[in-house]
């Protein structure tokens, strides 16, 4: 996994007191790297424009015009007159080169925005809604789109207002940034490399307790002991409710990721798949419960008895919207809500009352406060982006796709992390592993990307 920060400007300045780094410095190393990927991916392209604004998000872009000179046709559009002093300077050395300066934006081989970068902290003037506009409409299969540090329009909090630039790729600097993680940023960031500023990114970053997650944080459930049985894997419990098919799809799930043995709870008989038990009332010898998906109504009294067992859980969907969730959140337990859920159990826990858009707009900052209050849940936020919290520390799953955007693919989430909790994984840790899991295995299907069905993605972690 690799280090999110909330801001850099922290750590440029560690490097310029501690390392003996100039701003100076740092910017020519981030235009380089720029300028170095560029020249290595796209030397077949001729015409570059390169878009700046008046700040240091600029001044990188005028440098980086500088070093890409004579390679490339390249052509600098000034939004307005450079402010700072390192734009000024930066503005100076490309004078001394006679660089091209355009006053009118055009469809080049490649675009680079250097508008605003980080520093957004105020809504986009009209000229700046069109220019980015503008910038937008230029699609095509040859056009190459590159955004430096961060796409302009986002502003620190990963929130956009009116428009961004619709990226290609961005190559941030420094170390990862939160902001470049929220839902909303994801249409717009592409691909998220990170570029050297003179120190390895291990001495750069200083500790922190947010997270993006890799393939290799996926630990998968895969069997080493000799002498074992089914016993030796745990007995998972799933809980039907009115609308069965969703405890189905979770029961399915679990069993395919390594669960020994799996019953589904329910008081009617159900048409279950032979490897799929069914039981009426919890196993005496179950070792974890998913409860929630497809529950509908409920009796009360039953489902707080079930809640209250003393093994691991994970909870999702319509109890996110009974007051009896509040009874249990002191409890090791798992919860998996969508933003309309989370924003109930906001409510319900008298954290928050809120719309879906202000938390979409604030995710983090809302998960940081739940559990805050709540240090041994671990929540899974579902998204664009999953976030995955437990006491102070963040994780964020960037692997998934509109592929899942399907009734029963959190069914089957439910399962994985389930069967993992029965398995006697750790909460967080099974948490992880099934999110990563849900989502890569989604990214490996082949088909249509509106085909994918609960058993589909069932089959895919299969094969993972």
């Amino acid at each position: 996994m690799q280090k999110l920060f909330d801001e850099v400007n922290s750590l440029d300045k560690r490097c310029y007191e501690k390392f003996l780094l100039s701003e100076d410095l740092l910017m020519e190393q981030a235009a380089s790297n720029v300028a170095l990927y560029i020249s290595e991916k796209y030397s077949s392209f001729e015409s570059i424009l390169i878009v700046c604004g008046s700040g240091n998000n600029g001044a990188d872009g005028i440098a980086l015009a500088r070093l890409l000179h004579t390679k490339f046709d390249v052509n600098l559009y000034l939004s307005t007159t450079p402010k700072s002093s390192m734009a000024q300077l930066q503005l100076q050395r490309a004078k001394t080169l006679d660089i091209k300066i355009v006053n009118e934006l055009f469809n080049a081989d490649i675009i680079v925005d250097c508008l605003f970068g980080t520093g957004l902290n105020k809504p986009l003037d009209e000229k700046s809604i069109n220019l980015l506009n503008t910038l937008n409409s230029y699609n095509s299969f040859s056009t190459f789109k590159l955004a430096c540090d961060i796409p302009s329009g986002i502003n620190n909090l990963g929130q956009i207002q009116n428009v961004a630039f619709e990226a290609d790729i961005t190559i941030t600097m420094g170390a990862l940034k939160t902001s470049l993680f929220s839902d909303m940023a994801k249409d717009y960031v592409g691909k998220i490399l990170v570029a050297n500023l003179g120190v390895q990114r291990e001495i750069y970053e200083i500790d922190s307790n947010k997270f993006l997650l890799d393939e290799s944080d996926m630990k998968l459930p895969i069997r080493n002991k000799k002498n074992a049985h089914k016993g030796t894997y745990g007995h998972l419990n799933v809980v039907a409710g009115c609308k069965k098919g969703a405890g189905i799809i979770a029961a399915n799930a679990a069993f395919g990721f390594g669960a020994g043995l799996v019953s589904v709870v329910c008081h009617e008989n159900l048409d279950l798949p032979y490897h799929i038990m069914q039981t009426h009332f919890i196993s005496e010898n179950c070792t974890a419960i998913a409860i929630g998906m497809g529950l509908g109504k409920y009796e009360t009294d039953e489902i707080r008895k079930i809640l209250n067992k003393k093994v691991p859980k994970i909870i999702d969907a319509d109890l996110f919207y009974d007051k009896l969730i509040c009874e249990v959140l002191e409890q090791e337990v798992v919860l998996t809500p969508h933003p309309k859920e989370f924003v109930s159990l906001l409510k319900l826990c008298e954290i928050a009352d809120i719309s879906v858009e202000e938390l979409q707009n604030n995710r983090f900052l809302y998960v940081n406060k739940f559990c805050k209050k709540y240090p041994n849940v671990v929540l899974l936020l579902k998204g664009a982006n999953v976030i995955i919290s437990s006491n102070e520390k963040l994780y964020v799953n960037s692997f998934g796709s509109t592929v899942l955007s399907k009734g029963g693919s959190g069914d089957v989430l439910s399962g994985l992390i389930g069967s993992l909790l029965a398995q006697g994984h750790k909460s967080l840790d099974a948490t992880i592993t099934a999110s990563l899991a849900h989502a890569i295995a989604s990214k490996n299907y082949s088909k249509n990307n509106y085909s994918l069905t609960p058993l589909d993605l069932i089959e895919e972690i299969k094969k993972l």
